[in-house]
């Protein structure tokens, strides 16, 4: 039978207590990390969320207490009454290494079976396993230290909000369902049969009207659901700081994200973070780096090569550049000898699995170069393009050729593939805007202009012009906030003229009736005076990882889902009952 807590109150966390309370009597409770009997002596460590503790049961020890102690097992539950004193051996791998318990009184508040995995940051469980006893999974204390930071964050986030003049207000989970770029989780009304609420993607609409409501300075630690396909920075639900602002410019939002992120991380993991953020135009992102979210880290920029070879005998090289596509490259600095053939092989492997046709190469070990394309060059042809892109003895380069929304994201990608392979990244915070987005996208399946982002994005002032004769030429107010290669946040400028609000849905092929039934209540309100405005979220879930240094943000969510967008400990989503069903209206077909 397990003991109680009765009489007997926690007056001190295990990992809290040092040196200077030595000689102080403690109260603390915990789960057992490890027993280790020697005969006449028990060392217990006890484990809480703040760290470890070494309780010490010797000769002194009352007779049943002692006894108490060799019952303990791993994560046992167990309170323990005794006196601080210095350890015999001083475990300077740990913040408590210094004291030990001498243990008066122990009790044992809750046996527990053998954990299918151990409770250490050195487990090398399967992730399957560990999520499916998430519950243990938690105990780690990685895992605590992720979730306390991110507790960190939100009070900080709040802080910073409310230093600004920022209201926090709450906006509906349950919303009318509009086209935000994803899927929506559809949640049935029971007194409405046939009609669904949208599970909110982003407080998007609802933080609008709260501007033209007139709450200026609006903020909230939101919940966003999302029916897309999952990865390592994505979960069907996430948590978004979300922003939004009245009577200001972009500027002015730009300062509010960077004094925000100056402050968290000083206020939190202590990193200063210099202003003024560098600023890069989405353009030059794509031309230099192959993403909308660099990673600039690390150099290896990518170098246009195609004035060079338009005119070369290689079809490979001089094809695309004549069919309006381009010739574009990498340097690898001093990394021949780790780029050997085979790896280059699977390089090349690599970006054919990404949408390229091939890799040309360039491995400079000896002194003549050697080249996947070489006997099809002109004399000098080569000689030019390593002079031009800056490549020496030593060095490697690698090329792709085709058209431009095949060449940069595959460069993008394959630059960041070959700095891990040659561990050039390094472990530095490195911020940057990235502003001037395309208003629209050219979505071949469907054969039309879409928006990029939503469609109440304002377009730059100087490119209002092309609205109708040039999609491609339309530039937004849109800017987002990038660390490390990571999207943070994604943000801009708001059309409020209604007359311009009805040209941008007739160019996104709305008619009007069709954006009066989708979007009716937010145009309607901006006839009632609507001030200039915009705002932004930051992905907290993303935030915090990076933040962490996990890999995944499953790492910092508490109970997150699968690939699959399932949950393995509770085994959810799941079959519901036909009476539910039935009262909502609902009847579900088989998959044939």
């Amino acid at each position: 039978m397990n003991d109680t807590l009765q009489g007997i109150k926690r007056t001190d966390y295990c990992g809290t207590l040092r040196e200077t309370d030595i000689g102080r009597e403690v109260t603390v409770c915990g789960w057992v990390q490890r027993q280790r009997d020697l005969g006449g002596l028990i060392f217990v460590d006890l484990r809480d969320r703040t760290g470890l503790l070494q309780l010490a049961f010797d000769d002194n020890t009352d007779r049943a207490v002692f006894e108490k102690a060799g019952e303990l097992r791993s994560e046992f539950v167990a309170a323990a009454r005794g006196v601080i004193r210095r350890r015999a051996a001083v475990n300077k791998d740990i913040p408590t290494g210094l004291v030990e318990v001498e243990v008066q009184e122990l009790r044992i508040l809750s046996r527990a079976q053998t954990p299918p995995f151990e409770i250490s940051d050195d487990c090398n469980a399967r992730e399957e396993l560990r999520l499916k006893y998430r519950y243990l999974d938690l105990r780690r204390p990685q895992l605590q230290r992720n979730l306390m930071l991110r507790h960190r964050v939100v009070k900080a986030t709040r802080d910073y909000f409310d230093s600004k003049g920022f209201l926090e207000i709450e906006t509906p989970v349950l919303i009318k369902s509009t086209p935000e770029g994803a899927r929506d989780y559809l949640v049935p009304s029971r007194l409405h049969h046939g009609e669904f609420y949208a599970l909110p993607q982003s407080p998007q609409i609802y933080k609008q009207l709260l501007m033209v409501s007139g709450y200026d300075r609006y903020m909230q630690i939101a919940r966003c659901f999302r029916d897309e396909d999952l990865r390592a920075d994505r979960q069907p639900e996430f948590t978004q700081i979300d922003c939004e602002l009245s009577f200001v410019d972009m500027e002015d939002i730009l300062e509010i994200g960077e004094g925000f992120v100056q402050y968290l991380f000083k206020e939190t993991l202590g990193v200063d973070v210099p202003l003024s953020l560098p600023r890069i135009t989405y353009a030059d992102a794509m031309s230099r780096f192959g993403s909308d979210k660099p990673d600039t880290r690390f150099g290896m920029e990518i170098c246009d090569v195609s004035e060079l070879v338009k005119d070369s005998a290689f079809s490979v090289f001089s094809s695309p550049v004549k069919e309006g596509g381009s010739v574009r490259g990498i340097v690898a600095k001093d990394a021949a000898k780790a780029l050997t053939r085979k790896e280059i092989d699977k390089l090349t492997e690599y970006v054919r699995g990404i949408g390229a046709k091939g890799l040309a190469w360039v491995r400079w070990v000896e002194e003549k170069p050697a080249c996947s394309f070489g006997k099809f060059m002109a004399e000098g042809e080569l000689e030019a393009i390593l002079s031009h892109m800056g490549a020496k003895q030593g060095d490697v380069v690698l090329l792709v050729a085709d058209k431009d929304k095949v060449v940069l994201p595959t460069l993008g990608a394959l630059r960041l593939e070959v700095a891990r392979k040659l561990d050039i990244i390094p472990d530095q915070f490195n911020f940057l805007w990235v502003t001037e987005f395309p208003f629209f996208e050219w979505d071949e399946d469907a054969n039309t202009w879409v928006a990029m982002h939503h469609p109440f994005t304002a377009p730059m002032d100087e490119c209002i012009q092309y609205l109708d004769a040039d999609k491609g030429k339309v530039r937004a107010k849109a800017y987002d906030l990038v660390l490390n290669g990571v999207e943070l946040s994604s943000g801009s400028i708001r059309i409020t003229d209604p007359s311009l609000q009805a040209r941008m849905f007739a160019a996104l092929g709305l008619s009007d009736e069709e954006a009066a039934r989708k979007f009716g209540f937010l145009t309607g309100a901006f006839q009632y005076g609507a001030p200039p405005h915009g705002g932004f979220g930051i992905g907290l879930d993303r935030l915090v990882m990076l933040m962490a240094g996990a890999d995944s943000i499953r790492e910092v969510i508490a109970f997150p889902k699968v690939q699959n967008a399932s949950e393995l400990m509770s085994e959810c989503p799941s079959p519901v009952d036909e009476a539910q069903l039935k009262e909502l209206g609902i009847q579900t077909i088989a998959e044939e």
